[in-house]
């Protein structure tokens, strides 16, 4: 008798598994408009999420980007900084040149303790020259070269048939530069030409 509800079971089961099937594929039935709206919205949550991505990432790339810009800017602005940091100092010398190349031009005496002087005056000169030209300070001294109003200041424009128009006929006052930028245009009268 065990064997014969062992062989019933086994017929029973099957057919139990096919009423399950069946009843599982009308539940499939009944479940499936929800699956597909339930597939919809999250389609709809993905590509939403997939548009939220590819903007953070953008925003991320942007800000990266603004923040290696803002890196380079703050690298020239130390270099510029080192660069032109004696630009202020350097102005304030200017006019103690101007005043020993005056002083250098007033000696035309013959008097031998004039002379003294005015040799002791151009060696300092020289020196204060040479000194700030160790640190990358040019004297420009324009004398018959073209008018360049970038570098030059005019102070008049005198009519000179031997001078070519457009020309620096007297230097009033030298120009300097710092690393290559101007920091005092020279001070010139320019030719004319012959009228």
């Amino acid at each position: 008798m065990a064997g014969e509800d062992k062989a019933q079971t086994e017929t029973v089961q099957p057919e139990a598994m096919a009423e399950d099937v069946n009843s599982a594929s009308d539940a499939a039935d009944f479940v499936e408009p929800a699956a597909e709206a339930d597939v919809d919205a999250l389609q709809l949550e993905l590509a939403k999420a997939k548009d939220t991505i590819s903007a953070l990432v953008d925003q991320e790339l942007r800000t990266k980007a603004e923040m290696q810009n803002l890196r380079r800017r703050a690298e020239q602005d130390v270099e510029k900084a080192h660069k032109f940091a004696l630009e202020k100092f350097t102005n304030e010398l200017l006019p103690v040149i101007d005043s020993l190349e005056r002083a250098v031009e007033a000696c035309n005496s013959e008097d031998e303790a004039i002379q003294a002087i005015a040799e002791g005056v151009e060696m300092t000169l020289g020196m204060f020259v040479s000194g700030i030209g160790k640190f990358n300070v040019e004297q420009h001294d324009p004398l018959g070269d073209a008018f360049d109003p970038a570098l030059h200041q005019a102070m008049s424009m005198v009519p000179n048939p031997e001078v070519p128009a457009n020309n620096v006929m007297a230097v009033m006052q030298k120009g300097y530069s710092l690393n290559g930028r101007l920091i005092r245009p020279a001070m010139v009268i320019v030719s004319k030409g012959a009228e």
